[in-house]
């Protein structure tokens, strides 16, 4: 093991006691003033340590902020793999879920498809994030100045012909799933398979997770794969007000609205929308929808309506 490594680590548990100067840190982990000040300073560098106007340590707020991320993480998987399930026992197909670290999108819970062609795709593996619709999701919930920053960084390998090929397209693509709430993967990173996606909401409003059904061309066609977004959709929500503590057990999530489409077929009604939970039925009012960008009180994003019945161009 390291030693540098090994003392800095040492640090962490005893400023999660309480702050402490220099020459308690360094008895701490055996060391002289100046091995123990390189090291606090570059825990400091990266914010998991803070200098107190006392000259004190304690620990740093990105210490507390990974902490609360993992978290976040390990629960949504948890909350949400009962609901996984379910999806997967409605359409048959591969269910994912996923997450974003920092310039990477990974899958944290998979449910395999119990059709004989399946993905080949694992827990704990990235995610093709320029092309995929779990990434999409993601990354566009990001703040914009965050997500074209991010945009120029990464790189746009040609995975088929349908791939994104630069930041711009990819941003063009990014404000039409934000604006939409949903996001496809038609053919852009393999040829024969077409995915589609929902994002899972925190108390803030903000996207915690990606939710996404993906299906080989062979075993349903472009269409087929589209006329399952309310399906996903509806998950993703029952997700949302699991996490959040809306409501409890997956099986009050099954799909009740006469619009939700069977795996397969087209969805009825006005579109993907027309299969989410609480959906007013025909001739019933609804609450006016907000228009694109449209934030409520109490920092809340509105959920943003779809642009009309999803199609093979999307």
């Amino acid at each position: 093991m390291s030693q540098s490594l090994d003392r800095a680590l040492r640090i962490l548990p005893l400023l999660a006691e309480g702050p402490a100067g220099l020459e308690q840190v360094a008895r701490h982990i055996e060391a002289h003033k100046s091995t123990a000040l390189r090291l606090l300073r570059t825990l400091h560098a990266h914010g998991l340590v803070h200098r107190q106007p006392d000259q004190r340590y304690r620990l740093g707020s990105q210490l507390f902020a990974l902490a609360h991320r993992a978290a976040e993480q390990l629960d949504v998987r948890e909350i949400a793999h009962p609901h996984l399930l379910e999806l997967n026992e409605r359409t048959g197909h591969t269910v994912h879920l996923a997450i974003r670290e920092e310039d990477r999108v990974l899958y944290i819970d998979k449910v395999e498809s119990r059709h004989p062609v399946r993905m080949y795709s694992r827990i704990g593996r990235e995610v093709a994030v320029t092309v995929a619709a779990v990434a999409k999701v993601l990354l566009a919930d990001l703040p914009t100045a965050e997500r074209e920053a991010l945009a120029r960084r990464l790189t746009y390998p040609r995975y088929t012909s349908r791939s994104v090929t630069g930041p711009a397209e990819l941003l063009a693509e990014l404000v039409t799933v934000r604006e939409r709430g949903w996001a496809t993967d038609l053919g852009g990173h393999e040829e024969s398979v077409n995915c589609v996606a929902a994002p899972v909401r925190g108390h803030d409003g903000r996207v915690v997770a990606a939710l996404s059904v993906s299906v080989p061309i062979v075993v349903a066609d472009e269409r087929a794969v589209l006329a399952l977004l309310p399906e996903v959709r509806q998950t993703a929500r029952a997700v949302t007000d699991a996490y959040t503590g809306r409501t409890t057990p997956p099986a009050l999530a099954r799909p009740t609205a006469p619009g939700a489409a069977a795996p397969g077929q087209e969805p009825r009604g006005s579109g993907p929308a027309a299969a989410g939970p609480g959906t007013p039925g025909p001739g019933a009012p609804g609450p006016a929808a907000p228009g694109p960008g449209t934030h409520p009180s109490a920092g809340r994003r509105a959920a943003i309506p779809d642009d009309g019945p999803p199609s093979p161009g999307d």
